[in-house]
């Protein structure tokens, strides 16, 4: 037995970090290119000559598919196993690159959006569940935390590439930019991860018992019925908001899609309860653990208020200082900073003290930073906002990497990439229903074209006194909102409890 455990040792501390590196090679392209298309809408509709609700589909399409699909790409990830779909994500998101960069038309652009979405989905999915099954219990905080950084660095280097590929060379390179890195991580993750079975030491010493139940969890099988209905609901709930957004909320397309909603989800959760032998998502992960409930909820109200703070503040630099969408950008960089240092310190701590006390304090952090940019005015000074952006990110490096470690703990081995996609689907659908906040808010108090033209970056100068004193009533206004969410998502984090941990034997 002591050779088995030293051997453990020895593989986990060796493997463990391979394993991390490669899902870095993921979140970095996958951080960057969040930053860097924003940069290049104006660019891309002056060159292929398309509309603003073409542009605003080039955002939304990708943010849908990768959100709808991906607790079905976890789900499959454990049954057929996470390296095969992590190197099939960075493929399908490698060929969307290039095709989005060699896109001749608004619509292919928007088509081509959408695989890479779902190289996205595959990524996004698998690398928290390959994150969980390398690094232990105890050390799960620190490794989300160096996760952080990641995502920090590659927003940062979305914002710095993107100034220098829009002033110098063509917006087609924030697309294939992305062609040899995806290369490179293709090779890298088949060369370097290994599936559970081959890392899993715990086999060592439990022999063939263990094997047989790798046997058993190889003959599940992905529940169809249960996947299609799943994701055509949410594909549905976030094409309502979107279409609410930019037609109108009493369109008929927006009604059909809210109303097909209860439709599919009641079926869902009908099929799963009752007639599904292996369900994709545990329910019995809501109804027992409340830990885990509520620190999905959590994470879900953490990222309502995220997203907008980053469109507004936007606006806010052009509309109000007459910044171009490029300098606007660079002001935000304080926020990822501060999120990047502050990560691995949130983490650690975690690990030490619990993942409650550490999430909490950053959402207070967060939600007394968004009552304090609900004030700003006509002549708040820049450094102001920035240092305000920065104990905003110190926020986010506290409560990402805790609350994440708080919900992956939760599952079991076999369940990682489900609870992955839950995580992920609450997540990425808070960013678009905060998308749809922020710009409501400002739509609400300015004409639509000249809203989307500071969503573009084609606006210049600044806002006349009328459409600023407007502007800043309804920003106000979202930040308040956002703020409250806060708070009432910082009980929630203080009276979840202890996470339940699912065993895998």
């Amino acid at each position: 037995m002591k050779m088995f455990e030293r051997l453990r040792s020895i593989t986990q501390v060796e493997y463990k970090w391979k394993a991390f590196s490669v899902t870095s090679v993921g979140a970095l392209m996958s951080a960057a290119d969040t930053t860097i298309v924003l940069l290049a809408l104006l660019p891309i509709a002056e060159n292929l000559h398309t509309d603003y609700i073409t542009i605003v589909w080039v955002i939304l399409a990708y943010l849908l598919v990768n959100t709808s699909l991906v607790l079905t790409l976890g789900r499959i990830g454990d049954i057929r196993g996470r390296k095969r779909m992590y190197n099939i994500g960075f493929v399908v998101f490698t060929i969307g690159s290039a095709l989005s960069g060699l896109a001749g038309t608004g619509l292919a652009l928007v088509i081509y959006r959408v695989i890479q979405g779902v190289g996205a989905a595959m990524l996004t999915a698998n690398s928290f569940a390959i994150i969980s099954e390398s690094f232990s219990e105890n050390e799960r905080g620190k490794a989300f935390g160096a996760n952080a950084i990641v995502w920090g660095i590659g927003a940062l280097l979305g914002i710095i590439l993107g100034g220098i590929i829009i002033s110098h060379t063509s917006w087609r390179l924030i697309f294939l930019i992305n062609v040899p890195i995806g290369i490179f991580g293709t090779v890298w993750a088949y060369r370097t991860l290994k599936e559970h079975t081959e890392t899993d030491s715990r086999k060592l010493a439990e022999g063939m018992t263990h094997l047989s139940k790798e046997k058993e969890r190889r003959k599940q099988s992905l529940d169809i019925p249960a996947a299609l209905a799943f994701t055509i609901s949410l594909f549905f709930l976030q094409l309502g908001v979107t279409c609410g957004l930019l037609y109108s909320w009493t369109s008929d397309i927006t009604v059909i899609s809210f109303s097909l909603v209860p439709c599919f989800l009641i079926f869902f959760l009908i099929w799963e309860s009752r007639y599904s032998k292996d369900p994709i998502i545990d329910l019995s992960l809501f109804s027992k653990n409340r830990g885990f409930t509520l620190s999905i909820a959590v994470a879900l109200i953490q990222s309502l208020a995220l997203f907008s703070i980053n469109f507004l503040l936007i606006f806010y630099f052009e509309g109000i200082y007459g910044l171009s969408v490029l300098d606007a950008a660079y002001l935000i960089i304080p926020m990822a900073v501060a999120s990047a240092i502050m990560g691995p310190f949130g983490g650690m701590l975690s690990d030490r003290i619990g993942t409650r006390v550490v999430a909490s304090s950053g959402l207070a952090v967060q939600a007394v930073v968004l009552v304090l940019l609900s004030r700003l005015s006509l002549s708040t000074p820049l450094l102001y906002v920035g240092i305000m952006e920065a104990f905003y990110g110190i926020g986010a490096g506290l409560f990402w990497p805790a609350n994440t470690s708080a919900i992956m703990s939760s599952a079991s081995h076999d369940g990682y990439g489900a609870v992955s996609g839950i995580m992920n689907t609450f997540r990425n659908t808070g960013m678009i229903m905060s998308f749809a906040l922020s710009l409501t808010a400002a739509t609400s108090v300015m004409p639509v074209s000249l809203v989307y033209s500071l969503f573009l970056g084609s606006f210049t100068g600044t806002l006349s006194q009328h459409y600023a004193t407007g502007y800043l009533a309804g920003q106000s206004f979202a930040f308040e909102v956002s703020a409250l969410l806060l708070v009432c998502a910082t009980l929630l984090s203080l009276i979840r409890g202890k996470i339940m941990t699912q065993k895998a034997d």
